[in-house]
């Protein structure tokens, strides 16, 4: 391995590091990693320098915020984030079931911290290394393979991993530390002044910063202050996802699988451990919860002439452990903040969770906003020009709009696809005749479309749109 060591823009002492694994490169090219030591700027070397530590503030404890968080730290920001119940978060993931990861995430996570990065991926299970794609509900055959290996072994970078939600959050907190995740610490108002930007909390405490940044979520409060309430959309569907102790024959082959229907869809993940996580997709009005029978009866009735795949992962499934959410998302907007508050992840752009990539993006929002922050630490946050940290912050969103619209879009446009599926068509013969069932023209069609564009649209994702 071959190192040569530099100072970059954060102040940090790094080592760009080569892979003697990897074609050789630029210094820019893929075949190198960015990897930031941890040492910490002392408050003394600080002063000698003349610089003033950005003074960042993060409302949300979630994966975003967190994430961002020990981006900060290890920069040596004065960081601090506001999460309204840690507790709720843990609680929401597992109702949530467990989050993908895909190469282009993880690889954001190794440039952040390699130590944690490392923590994730072997707390996870990795799926990126089998098959995964698209199957018919009712019989069981694959309609479509997704390759996510190949992709990620061309650029280096680890392979798609799902991980409990609960556990990832457990391993990014230790690494933030108690210090900087306040609980019970709702944001619930902000004031921006020329040179800072205060917060106030539920519980009437008031905060000073340099940024603001909203990791809050789809209900996010940092952008109704922004930008007014506004009503979320309801997707049309409702999920019911199940975790459950059992391991099915395919399991060392199968990553996961989705599974298609007309009006309703199913997913199919290995998560490790013994346990398989399902996802249940059906186009219902929203909050439908009076299911005399139970959640469970319902999906038997729902998937019950399905394959057996299908069947047997409900049927092995708990009542308790069958839970419902309805599935919203908002509109993209061309504006992600104001000033010295921006926003990243669910509290800008939500997604339906059909391409499993809202945690994703809001992971690589992180890095990007980091990469412009760094831009702006070289010159000190006191006693530069006082608009480059927002500048800094606008650059941010202008970079990231693009992509994230794409993957919004393609989550949106993947909800109805899926569930428009129609393998066949029946025609009736005659009054006294059976009906006679052909297969629909388009399924060839769509097939071929998505063997074709998919492949390079998996190798865009994972590519991380030009963050390595």
């Amino acid at each position: 391995m071959v190192s040569v060591r530099s100072f970059c823009s954060c102040g940090l002492s790094c080592v760009r590091t080569r892979e003697p694994w990897r074609k050789p490169g630029r210094i820019r090219g893929r075949s190198y990693l960015i990897n930031c030591q941890s040492r910490k700027i002392s408050d003394s070397e600080e002063e000698k320098c003349g610089k003033v530590k950005l003074r960042m503030l993060i409302a949300g404890g979630g994966i975003g915020g967190l994430v961002l968080a020990l981006a900060a730290k290890q920069r040596g920001y004065d960081v601090k984030v506001f999460e309204k119940d840690l507790s709720a978060v843990r609680g929401e993931g597992m109702h949530r079931g467990p989050i993908q990861l895909l190469s282009s995430a993880l690889a954001v996570l190794k440039a952040i911290d390699e130590k944690v990065a490392k923590q994730i991926i072997e707390a996870g299970c990795v799926t990126g290394n089998r098959i995964n794609g698209l199957a018919d509900g009712l019989t069981g055959e694959w309609f479509t393979k997704f390759d996510l290996f190949t992709p990620a072994l061309k650029k280096g970078l680890p392979l798609t991993t799902v991980i409990y939600r609960m556990t990832l959050q457990d391993i990014l907190v230790n690494a933030v530390g108690p210090n900087i995740v306040r609980n019970k610490s709702k944001v619930v108002d902000f004031i921006q002044e020329p040179d800072k930007v205060r917060v106030g909390l539920e519980n009437g405490e008031h905060f000073e910063g340099d940024i603001l940044i909203g990791a809050d979520g789809i209900w996010s409060e940092v952008r109704s202050k922004l930008f007014g309430k506004q009503e979320a959309n309801y997707s049309g569907f409702t999920c019911y996802s199940g975790l459950t102790s059992y391991v099915p024959q395919y399991i060392d082959t199968i990553g996961y699988r989705v599974f298609l229907g007309f009006n309703q869809y199913f997913v199919a993940s290995d998560v490790g451990y013994g346990k398989m996580q399902w996802y249940a997709f059906h186009g219902e009005p929203p909050s439908c919860t009076d299911f005399p029978g139970g959640k469970k009866k319902r999906l038997l009735d729902l998937f019950g002439k399905w394959c057996n795949e299908v069947i047997e992962l409900i049927s092995e499934t708990p009542e308790h452990m069958i839970l419902q959410r309805d599935i919203y998302d908002r509109d993209i907007i061309n504006t992600w903040g104001i000033g010295r508050v921006t926003l990243l992840g669910d509290a800008i752009h939500p997604m339906q969770p059909n391409l499993g990539q809202g945690g994703c993006m809001a992971i690589e929002d992180c890095y990007q906003l980091i990469l412009e922050l760094d831009k702006v630490a070289k010159h000190g946050f006191v006693g530069g020009k006082p608009d480059e940290v927002v500048s800094a912050l606008r650059r941010y969103e202008k970079k990231r709009m693009s992509r994230v619209t794409i993957v919004h879009t393609a989550s949106r446009m993947a909800s109805k696809v899926l569930a428009n599926y129609k393998p066949h068509i029946e025609f009736k013969s005659g009054p006294l005749s059976q009906n006679v069932v052909v297969t629909h023209p388009g399924i060839h069609v769509a097939r071929a479309v998505l063997q074709l564009s998919f492949p390079h649209f998996i190798d865009w994702m994972i590519g991380g749109h030009g963050l390595w």
